[in-house]
């Protein structure tokens, strides 16, 4: 029995090392376990620590939502953790240097995960995936980690950060081979694309949507390709010899039939709500420049406390970057004129 576990310990010891080779001799950080109370939550939502994960993030919002697969299958919330900064603006992340955040869906193996980053503890998005550079978008490390400061990454608290690595940790060890991060400018509700119809990412917003349609109808990860510079999500080619690439156009191809009436159903209502508010004469609106932000709360530490008391969360500087801005409530200015609602074509929308 205790040659059994010592080879049990052992091999964990081993997994963990080769997330990402080498780490500082004597630094445990990457391998805390799971705090009791989010395995007491997984236990009463019929959920186990090795099950497979799924990871969604909200810019506008400033959450990051960690999903796992219950015993029936299909995926429930286990957590929504606050994102202490992100920079840049809504929208993908275009070039290199430009602070943008990227906006898309993304898988995280072990070979991404950090366990002796800088920033605490990360793991790389794998931006730019195969749709990214069809449209032409570049750029690199772009992370979830911790230490509260942002340059195109998702920056947590150290303590969201250890858990994050150590949820993900324990989904790869019981065999998930690599788990999804869907990244979303705001939730892909009627009244956020309404607000903001104008804008010149709208087409790729709404192309964003279809797939989280997928997942809040069916409660599984879609199945994600592209083709035609868009995604299609749990989607086959019609022709068995024909295969998807994002930047040549799309071959004939069927959607499950299960999930495609389930998106169907959501996606007529959601059009019939979007309508409704746009005929109410809510304008469209657009944002003075903001470079990030981050949760409520942690706004509220910063108005009420500064800095110092935000930097017991970290083990970096906090990075809290043109305060008179960043901090206070956007500016909402009416917008131009309104495209063509209906339009689904997705472009390259950088500039």
């Amino acid at each position: 029995m205790r040659m059994n576990s010592a080879r049990g310990v052992l091999s964990g010891v081993i997994l963990i090392s080769a997330l990402a080779g080498c780490v500082t001799v004597g630094d445990q950080k990457h391998l805390q376990p799971v705090p009791p109370k989010l395995v007491a939550s997984m236990q009463a939502k019929a959920m186990s620590v090795s099950d497979p994960i799924l990871i969604r993030v909200f810019k506008k919002e400033a959450e990051l939502e960690v999903w796992k697969r219950d015993r029936s299958g299909q995926y429930a919330l286990l957590k929504t953790y606050p994102v202490c900064r992100w920079s840049g603006q809504l929208g993908p992340k275009i070039k290199e240097g430009d602070r943008q955040m990227p906006e898309g869906f993304y898988t995280v193996r072990a070979g991404q995960m950090n366990p002796n980053s800088a920033y605490y503890l990360s793991f790389d998005l794998g931006f730019p995936n195969e749709l990214d550079r069809a449209l032409g978008r570049t750029g690199s490390a772009l992370m979830i980690h911790g230490a509260c400061s942002s340059s195109g990454c998702f920056a947590m608290t150290d303590d969201g950060a250890g858990e994050l690595f150590a949820l993900a940790r324990e989904a790869i060890r019981g065999g998930q081979e690599g788990f999804p991060v869907q990244s979303f400018p705001f939730r892909m509700k009627p009244e956020n694309l309404a607000e903001h119809r104008a804008s010149p990412h709208i087409a790729f917003w709404r192309n964003l949507k279809e797939g989280s349609d997928h997942f809040e109808t069916t409660r599984r990860p879609p199945k994600v390709a592209s083709c035609g510079r868009r995604y299609v999500f749990n989607a086959s080619p019609n022709d068995p010899g024909a295969r998807f690439d994002a930047g040549s156009a799309c071959p004939a191809y069927t959607v499950e039939a299960g999930a495609a009436m389930m998106v169907a159903a959501k996606q007529a209502s959601d059009e019939t709500r979007i309508r409704e508010i746009v005929a109410s004469g809510r304008a469209a609106i657009s944002y003075t420049y903001v470079d990030g932000s981050m949760h409520p709360s942690f706004q509220d530490i910063l108005r009420l406390s500064g800095p110092v008391r935000l930097q017991a969360l970290t083990s970096g500087s906090v990075e809290v970057s043109r305060p008179e801005t960043a901090l206070a409530e956007p500016k909402i200015t009416p917008a131009g004129p309104t495209p063509a609602w209906a339009s689904s074509t997705v472009q390259n929308d950088g500039t």
